[in-house]
């Protein structure tokens, strides 16, 4: 009898990372849950027959002591991030760039280094970075997020050439445009205008369940085949700054 493959879920208390760890669960993956909102994701663990650790992954010592205790991993999805602020780089707030830069960068450092010996473990691992479009092309008033998350396609692009001729997959997905739960919201501080202010006029932005079906794509394929980077937005939107509204 195979044994059940397991998937790491970083950030899956809400968003893509919550429609990600549905979506793998539906694929057959035993699913392990990590955010630090320990109620949602024990309740989405719940809810999808998989396992919750409560885990912040710019903490080290905490991803140690989790990578320790997880067991089997065949693929970790390094979604854990975010967005703060929209100023400029002029006008951008120092401690904004460092959070952004701790969990979007760092934190993909950590749990990919950590859980890095189980992939290698099962002969067929996959490592996949949520990066955004943000990671490709600059924007204005997105400087430091751009910043940080070009750094995370760095981390996978590098990765890949570092691995090569080993069995593990490196795969990175840029998403454009996505109105996922709270993640504008909380770029604004909680500014509902602003952040409503982002979708306005656009017919269709992408929904967390967009990217989670990509995701679950990407990771069965056959072993062979690996999904350097995909890109993708809705269908309004041509670019970081062509998008479509009525």
């Amino acid at each position: 009898m195979t044994e059940q493959k397991v998937a790491v879920v970083t950030g899956a208390s809400s968003g893509i990372g919550a429609a990600t760890a549905r979506r793998l669960a539906a694929e057959g993956f035993d699913v392990v849950l990590t955010a630090r909102r320990t109620e949602r994701i024990e309740a989405l663990a719940k809810e999808i027959g998989g396992r919750a650790f409560t885990l912040d992954v710019t903490d080290r010592a905490a991803v140690d002591t989790f990578a320790a205790e997880v067991g089997r991993v065949d693929v970790l999805v390094n979604n854990a991030g975010g967005a703060l602020g929209a100023d400029s780089v002029e006008h951008g707030d120092p401690a904004d760039w460092r959070a952004m830069y701790e969990v979007n960068v760092l934190g993909v450092l950590h749990v990919t280094q950590a859980l890095l010996p189980a992939l290698r473990a099962t002969g067929d691992g996959t490592v996949l970075v949520l990066s955004s479009t943000a990671a490709l092309a600059a924007y204005e008033g997105g400087g430091g997020y751009v910043a940080a998350k070009h750094a995370a396609h760095t981390i996978a692009a590098t990765l890949r050439l570092e691995l090569c001729g080993e069995p593990i997959r490196v795969i990175e997905i840029a998403p454009g445009m996505v109105k996922s739960e709270g993640f504008a919201l909380t770029r604004f501080g909680g500014d509902e205008a602003k952040a409503e202010a982002v979708y306005a006029g656009v017919a269709e932005p992408l929904t967390s369940e967009d990217v989670a079906d990509t995701v679950a794509w990407t990771v069965t394929r056959p072993s062979h085949v690996n999904i350097d980077l995909l890109v993708v937005r809705p269908r309004a939107q041509a670019a970081n700054h062509k998008v479509h509204r009525a």
